[in-house]
């Protein structure tokens, strides 16, 4: 057995299902020796992609996605859908060639540095210097990857470590690094005070992040909500966490959230944050969710905690055993009257769009898909304009909702749409694009087509790149400066060169049949719907 048997052997010891990459000669062994495997390989257009078809997969699957391209440029191409990972803290294992060991530092032929390169945004590293390390090392980096605050990890093997023998096999049956050991129950003192402020609060509000998500606690944090009538608001990666219409909910807060759940935030005198990192994007002055209210910020991750505002009561540990803990506990809440301003809120203080009938309204087209889709579907929101329509008028039913949040990178719904369709063949997956976007990862009609991955992509056509349009539009007054898209693709040619179905819809007139025809069948659909480029989310 050579180092690229021992690296398959340990994937499928992992019940590794798929593969997602992109061969280069320092990769060869490892691709040649997964031929044996059961495992199957997708092959990706560009390898960025590899990382967001995996992060697909993980967030779909709760497992661990796999991704592994060739040294040099494979490798550098990866760093953005790596970082997208770690930014939304996804657990990715990736693999990367690299040149032979005795060569590294020399500048040869497609080296890099992809260790060094990734160090601020991966959880850990590792590069491979001795073939009969390969078992060890692949059960920590699955173990890192998948425990505590989730992320990516990276893997780098030179060719002459995966050709080399490794003697006798042995995956190990458990991990014990002295150095890493994650906190997942929370401590019992912290969560007793969290449990006498509940008691005593007036206005309670849990704000859910993307950890309530990747913990699984979404049934924890329903229960524990109904039970004690605590409402919920979330963050944009905590969208799913509450179905959009179950009464508790209150909408997405920060910049491009609802008005009413920033309200009701403002308002509380008593806020749970839960996995969240309490970023910009949520909380842009995070003064106001201290000021005249006792802030609890629960987190796995103790660096998050106090990282961008100071907690009155810091609570370490996984969202889904504390939620579970405090249900444990005996205490009563009485907060109706909280509960009936925030109503009056979400009634009164919804937004008013004034649509132009010439074209089609996102807002009003994204909420007939959502009444459309199975009730289990998939839903995955790239980034820009068609980012914040999804987020707020999207409905999660018992489904999930995707996006990248942390990093915010153009061209991912498509690839994370393949890994998650992958991942869960009998739901219904659909990704929502903008012109901009779709065009960065187009490409992967081909992977859609050859490895028969029925994806539904919606692309919102205005010819511009609209976010920084209207950015440009609020900061310069309609100096608009590299954001027209002319020269864009005739999309239904496109989808005729992929064999794949097209479908237009120029305004609203009718785009109830169109949804009916798009969703129909378990089969690649590309629908285009032209909107008005000025259209604005604001």
């Amino acid at each position: 057995m050579i180092g690229a048997d021992a690296i398959v052997k340990c994937l499928e010891a992992e019940n590794v299902e798929y593969v997602f990459g992109y061969p280069g000669v320092a990769i060869c062994p490892f691709y040649n020796s997964i031929l044996e495997s059961d495992i199957r390989t997708i092959l990706i257009r560009t390898e960025q992609n590899a990382a967001h078809a995996a992060s697909g997969l993980a967030r779909t699957s709760g497992k661990v996605g796999v991704c592994a391209v060739t040294s040099g440029p494979g490798a550098t191409n990866l760093i953005t859908g790596i970082a997208t990972a770690f930014a939304d803290s996804i657990p990715l294992v990736c693999i990367t060639g690299q040149v032979n060991s005795e060569l590294l530092g020399s500048d040869v032929f497609q080296e890099a540095d992809i260790t060094g390169a990734v160090e601020s945004f991966v959880k850990y590293s590792y590069l491979l210097k001795d073939a009969a390390d390969i078992p060890r090392i692949f059960k920590e980096a699955f173990h890192l990857a998948s425990t505590g605050r989730k992320g990516p990890v990276l893997i780098d093997v030179p060719i002459d470590i995966q050709n080399a023998p490794v003697g006798k096999f042995k995956y190990p049956d458990e991990v014990n690094m002295r150095t890493y050991k994650p906190t997942v129950k929370g401590n019992m003192a912290q969560i007793k005070k969290v449990v006498k402020e509940l008691a005593r609060a007036k206005r309670p509000l849990i704000c859910a992040g993307g950890g309530v998500l990747l913990s699984q606690a979404e049934e924890a944090l329903r229960s524990f909500s109904e039970k004690y009538r605590i409402p919920v608001v979330s963050t944009m990666m905590g969208i799913g966490a509450m179905p959009t219409e179950h009464p508790m909910y209150y909408g997405m807060v920060g910049n491009n959230g609802k008005a009413f759940a920033n309200r009701a935030m403002n308002e509380s005198d008593l806020l749970l944050m839960v996995g969240a990192r309490v970023a910009d994007r949520a909380v842009n002055q995070p003064d106001l969710i201290t000021e005249n209210k006792i802030l609890v910020h629960i987190d796995v991750d103790p660096a998050e905690i106090g990282k961008n505002v100071g907690p009155a009561i810091p609570l370490v540990g996984d969202a889904r055993h504390i939620f579970e803990d405090m249900e444990t506990e005996d205490f009563s809440c009485a907060h109706e009257e909280w509960i009936r301003v925030l109503n009056t809120y979400r009634d009164t203080m919804q937004p008013i769009r004034r649509p132009d009938p010439a074209y089609v309204d996102p807002a009003a087209f994204i909420t007939m898909l959502s009444r459309e889709m199975a009730e289990d579907a998939i839903y995955v929101a790239d980034v820009g304009q068609n980012q914040i329509w999804s987020c707020g008028y999207h409905i999660v039913k018992k489904g999930r909702f995707l996006t990248t949040g942390g990093m915010g990178t153009m061209g991912y719904s498509i690839p994370a749409a393949m890994g998650a369709k992958l991942a869960n063949k009998d739901r219904q997956v659909v990704a929502v694009c903008g012109d901009g976007s779709f065009q960065m990862s187009m490409m992967e009609l081909a992977t859609m087509r050859q490895f028969d991955v029925p994806v539904k992509i919606i692309v919102l056509k205005n010819n511009y790149l609209g976010m920084v349009r209207e950015f440009q539009h609020y900061n310069y007054k309609d100096n608009y400066s590299v954001v027209d898209l002319s020269g864009s693709p005739d999309l239904e040619k496109l989808s005729a060169a992929f064999g794949i179905r097209f479908m237009r819809q120029e305004t609203m007139e009718g785009a109830s049949e169109t949804i009916k025809a798009f969703l129909e069948k378990d089969e690649s659909v590309l629908l285009e719907c032209v909107i008005n480029p000025m259209d604005l989310v604001r």
